[in-house]
């Protein structure tokens, strides 16, 4: 029997969309996450996405120049839908039937989010990507994406971070001898302020015994790896590490 999940959710920031470049997206990039998608979802793994924005907006830095919060927050919500867009095309391309619903109603290019609609699409074999957020300003696409995949159902959360092979006790970046946790329960994560997702969507993975891995997405095949439910990262969850004193 293969470990992989039944149902997951897995969580793209728009900064992984962009491969190497500076703003907006790489389409290569954005073709091998699709492909590594689509071999999960040929493997019997139903699929879900959130995707971010941060590629080519981000609403809390832009409020921070003077713009009003909740605008800036609106107009980051239309750039996960651009996104969510450029990956729908690709899964299409690789075979997918792609469903794409948004937290705001643009009916012209996606679905409104309609949650036992959503279940059915996966039920059915079908991506769905889950774009705007949760259609309210002051949340971020981490809650959205908690949100989501508490909602419809999923095993997993799945936080693909890019260049971060997990979880860390300080930043590897900064710090030569940071630590990379195997397992953290929410409330470590919590009470040690580690930077795995704002605190809003921690606490409801918690209130919601849903386990969220923590991967690298250049990690090759990462998110193929992940869905499959192979060990790529940190794991937080409810259980305890009884392997740590």
């Amino acid at each position: 029997m293969s470990g992989r999940y039944r149902r997951a959710l897995v969580k793209l920031s728009g900064q992984a969309l962009m491969g190497d470049r500076n703003f907006g997206i790489d389409p290569p990039t954005v073709n091998e996450f699709a492909r590594q998608m689509h071999a999960a979802v040929n493997a019997g793994v139903e699929v879900a996405v959130v995707v971010g924005g941060g590629n080519f907006w981000r609403g809390a830095t832009v409020a921070e120049s003077g713009m009003d919060r909740a605008t800036a927050d609106y107009a980051g919500m239309l750039a996960t839908i651009m996104n969510a867009l450029a990956l729908q095309d690709a899964l299409e391309k690789q075979g997918c039937t792609v469903r794409t619903q948004t937290a705001l109603s643009i009916s012209e290019v996606a679905e409104p989010y309609i949650r036992r609609r959503a279940m059915r699409h996966l039920e059915k074999a079908r991506v769905v990507i889950f774009a705007a957020g949760t259609g309210n300003p002051y949340m971020t696409t981490d809650t959205a994406a908690a949100l989501r995949a508490i909602e419809v159902d999923c095993d997993a959360l799945l936080m693909a971070k890019n260049g971060v092979d997990g979880v860390y006790d300080s930043d590897p970046a900064k710090n030569a001898g940071a630590k990379r946790f195997e397992h953290l329960t929410y409330i470590e994560a919590i009470q040690r302020r580690l930077e795995v997702m704002d605190t809003t969507a921690l606490s409801l993975c918690m209130e919601n015994n849903l386990p969220i891995t923590v991967f690298d997405v250049e990690r090759p095949d990462g998110i193929y790896q992940a869905l499959m439910g192979h060990a790529v990262g940190t794991v937080i969850s409810n259980m305890p590490d009884l392997d740590r004193p």
